[in-house]
């Protein structure tokens, strides 16, 4: 039998993550699963080794630590069996940026961009020599627009959906197999909003999609090559209309229904 593909998780112990590695676990992989919380981790590692004849690893990392980046990088670039990267971990902040805690804003650029920017060197160092395989950055539809209260959030998740786009044009340069996604969904039913403080009642029911929903869609995306993935009709067309749209009128909507409250976080 040959060996199973390894996928590395970030941010695999709640939410999406969670949910990509019950659906990796699914086709086969092995796990590795790297957050902050150990305790999430060891209970899903757990339930997934009962349910599946896989093995699931995890390494506790704080993402926003050089040292915690240093560890996970060499562990993606020196696995011979690493199939998969998912650049997961993230979190959200809500208060203008300008009265927001500055040390919440770095820890956000670092977490989404200089950790996903690390990560995927090391994982595509591996990837690209093997000729297989993949890497999936999990942005968002706020990284199509900017909204008052949330600006490193929509920068950042712009930032990781242009670094992607780039990295599938280098990889198509070098006639590479390995794929890479941005995967850009729109609100998701888990924890992430509920410890950020939001109001689900404030959103349309119908604008909330299932964490499942989300990982399902990126993955048929990523089996089909498609570098961009944005789950559900409604952020699809969304998405295009923020693409269309004058700044000007974008500006104006996002002041009038984007009105936020003090600054406050989550993680993931």
């Amino acid at each position: 039998m040959p060996e199973r593909r390894l996928a590395a998780i970030t941010g695999g112990s709640s939410g999406i993550g969670a949910s990509f590695a019950r659906k990796l676990a699914a086709r086969g992989y092995d796990l590795l699963l790297i957050a902050r919380r150990q305790d999430r981790m060891r209970a899903l590692a757990s339930e997934l080794s009962s349910a599946h004849p896989i093995r699931v690893d995890t390494m506790t990392a704080d993402l926003s630590l050089d040292a915690d980046i240093d560890a996970a990088a060499d562990r993606l670039r020196a696995d011979p069996n690493l199939g998969l990267l998912v650049n997961n971990a993230g979190f959200g902040l809500r208060g203008f940026f300008f009265e927001a805690d500055v040390e919440g804003q770095d820890r956000m650029h670092r977490v989404h961009v200089l950790a996903t920017m690390r990560l995927s060197h090391a994982a595509l160092i591996n990837l690209v020599a093997q000729g297989s395989g993949g890497i999936i950055n999990v942005a968002s539809v706020a990284g199509f627009s900017q909204s008052p209260g949330g600006v490193s959030y929509s920068a950042t998740k712009a930032w990781m959906i242009s670094f992607t786009e780039g990295l599938s044009l280098e990889l198509m340069v070098r006639q590479s197999p390995v794929k890479v996604q941005a995967l850009c969904p729109g609100f998701t039913l888990s924890e992430f909003h509920d410890v950020v403080g939001m109001d689900r009642s404030a959103i349309p029911s119908s604008l909330w999609m299932p964490a499942d929903f989300v990982v399902e869609d990126s993955l048929r995306a990523f089996d089909k090559g498609q570098v961009i993935c944005i789950p559900g009709w409604r952020y699809k067309l969304i998405a295009k209309g923020m693409k269309l749209v004058p700044r000007s009128f974008a500006a104006s909507m996002a002041m009038r229904f984007r009105k936020p409250k003090v600054a406050s976080g989550t993680s993931r």
